[in-house]
């Protein structure tokens, strides 16, 4: 029996999404809970792995059970054996051909940024923060740029794994509320550290140092190099991935809502 699961969690205390010899990883803390409830150890599949610091209002993931539960059993149940950090959110029994990563058409990353003097107290981990004015109208037309298929090779991490640096990003935007500029990126897939790469780059044009047009000559030379310094992993949040409608999940999208 296939179960797939919607979770979020704060990524602050966590080596990032993948399991690690450490046991520090979400994944770690998610299949200890779950293997208390199956009474087995299993192993979970998740829709894509997060970054050390960054967060997840909603990431699915699957695992095998042979154990027979009630849904609330995988929902309550698990978030008993959790840290108070990761969730359950909800869990639905899905076709055996369901695969969390491979079955996903899309996902989705707000990212979260304070632009003022001061690094904001309360939202330490929670955003990132640069404390020079931007200009937001600059950086709306050089993230104009970004949509489309391209080759991303330019935002992207050296240790990148990814059979191919060609993404589709369908959904590119930033826009401003008072103090704080949310980012938002949806792509059939991302590269490793692209998110935070793009918005390191598009804060170096919202600051003067560089014209909209960076950003398309960077996707033009294809090199990491000539890109801006990766920007912190503390305001990122994977917020959605997208199935098609056949696997009948539960609502897998939500948003960052602090305003």
């Amino acid at each position: 029996m296939r179960i797939a699961l919607g979770i979020e969690y704060d990524g602050a205390p966590y080596c990032g999404w993948q399991s690690q010899s450490r046991q520090c990883g979400v994944q770690d803390f998610l299949e200890n809970a779950i293997a208390k409830i199956a009474e087995y150890p299993m192993r979970t599949h998740a829709a894509g792995r997060t970054d050390t610091g960054v967060h997840a209002l909603m990431q699915v993931v699957h695992f095998d059970s042979e154990t027979i539960r009630p849904d609330s059993a995988w929902v309550r149940g698990v978030n008993t054996f959790l840290p108070a950090t990761i969730r359950v959110i909800w869990a639905k029994i899905v076709d055996d051909e369901f695969h969390a990563r491979f079955s996903a058409i899309q996902r989705r990353y707000q990212y979260l940024l304070a632009n003022q003097p001061s690094a904001p107290a309360i939202f330490t981990d929670k955003a990132g923060w640069y404390h020079l004015p931007l200009d937001i109208g600059a950086m709306q037309k050089a993230i104009a740029y970004l949509r489309g298929e391209h080759d991303f090779s330019a935002f992207r991490a050296s240790e990148c794994q990814a059979k191919s640096p060609v993404k589709n990003l369908q959904i590119a935007t930033v826009k401003k509320y008072a103090k704080w500029l949310v980012f938002e990126f949806a792509a059939n897939a991302f590269l490793q550290h692209q998110v935070r790469n793009m918005v390191g780059a598009l804060v170096y044009v919202g600051n003067g140092k560089y014209p909209p047009e960076f950003i398309k000559e960077l996707l033009v030379q294809k090199d990491r190099t000539l890109s801006p310094p990766t920007f912190s992993p503390q305001g990122l949040y994977l917020v959605g991935v997208q199935y098609n409608d056949k696997w009948d999940l539960p609502n897998t999208q939500r948003e960052l809502s602090v305003f």
